[in-house]
């Protein structure tokens, strides 16, 4: 069972810590568990909405797959917020060393500064400090305007609810972009909100729009993204005809056919395979391609 662990702080904002971790523990329903650890330099912390949470003050043992996440907290600007101790800071660069991922949400960028993990990286944090990150963390790269970011396994998320855009991109990465989705329809949110960036979903990449016909077949595409999925069943799933189906899906998702949107997510999939110790032709084969031809055919299209 993968572990996500939670680095509490002083004036940890409420939704920072539950919008990603409701987000891990409904994975749960769908077949991918999560053990969920909260952790803190003193066993209880205040939040910045004055519920008093409990925490552990010992870390759990971690492995490469586990993750680590510091939710952000109140304070008028970085200057004035917690300070990571030397423990903590170790922490967080061991388990990145070691190949685990370190996630940050708001401010939590910050901790992630201090323990020297931004330094060389792309990051985001909320939009009114994310000048104060930068000049604080000079070797960072601080991209504005996302919500999120990865980057060597090292992702950063804006404000607040931008939490759950970060975990539900995980779980996609993680999981395939069904799972995301099946978690997103469960906590009853869009799947829609991504960074503009390339490290975004496809899932959330196209789905920035209000079509509910096209939102329901790419719900199937994303189920079944690895299995043959012909325009009539589309089609048919949506109650239109394939030429219907095939404008408004184009119109909605800014120019994609509901086969390129499937090749899409096959090819995200496969390279998260293959940057996991996949070979090429084993990757395509586990994504629905009958070999590795196609992958290297998408790779070298333009987007």
């Amino acid at each position: 069972m993968t572990h996500v662990v939670f680095v509490l702080l002083p004036e940890v904002h409420l939704l920072d810590l539950a919008g990603p971790a409701q987000a891990f523990s409904t994975a749960g329903a769908f077949g991918q568990p999560y053990d969920l650890d909260y952790v803190a330099e003193e066993p209880r912390i205040r939040s910045a909405q004055g519920l008093s949470l409990t925490a552990r003050t010992d870390w759990p043992e971690l492995g490469p797959d586990d993750l680590v996440v510091v939710p952000g907290w109140s304070a008028p600007s970085l200057r004035g917020g917690p300070r990571i101790s030397p423990r903590t800071a170790g922490r967080l660069r061991a388990h990145h060393a070691a190949g685990g991922t370190v996630a940050s949400v708001c401010a939590g960028a910050q901790a992630l500064g201090q323990a020297g993990l931004l330094d060389g990286r792309r990051c985001t944090t909320h939009h009114q400090l994310q000048d104060e990150l930068a000049a604080r963390h000079p070797r960072a790269s601080v991209v504005r305007d996302v919500l999120f970011l990865a980057d060597d396994r090292i992702v950063t998320s804006a404000g607040i609810a931008s939490g759950i855009d970060l975990a539900l991109h995980l779980l996609a990465t993680r999981h395939g972009p069904a799972l995301a989705a099946q978690v997103a329809r469960e906590m009853v949110i869009y799947t829609r909100r991504n960074g503009n960036e390339p490290q975004a979903s496809a899932m959330l990449r196209h789905r920035s729009h209000v079509d509910d016909t096209v939102h329901r077949v790419q719900d199937l595409i994303d189920t079944h993204y690895a299995t043959p999925l012909p325009l009539t069943r589309l089609a048919a799933h949506a109650g239109v005809s394939p030429r219907t189906l095939t404008r408004q899906f184009s119109r909605a998702t800014g120019g994609l056919t509901p086969l390129r949107y499937q090749q899409t997510l096959r090819l995200e999939r496969a390279e998260h395979l293959i940057s996991h110790g996949a070979t090429v032709e084993s990757a395509a084969r586990q994504v629905g391609f009958e070999d590795a031809r196609m992958v290297r055919r998408l790779r070298s299209r333009p987007a």
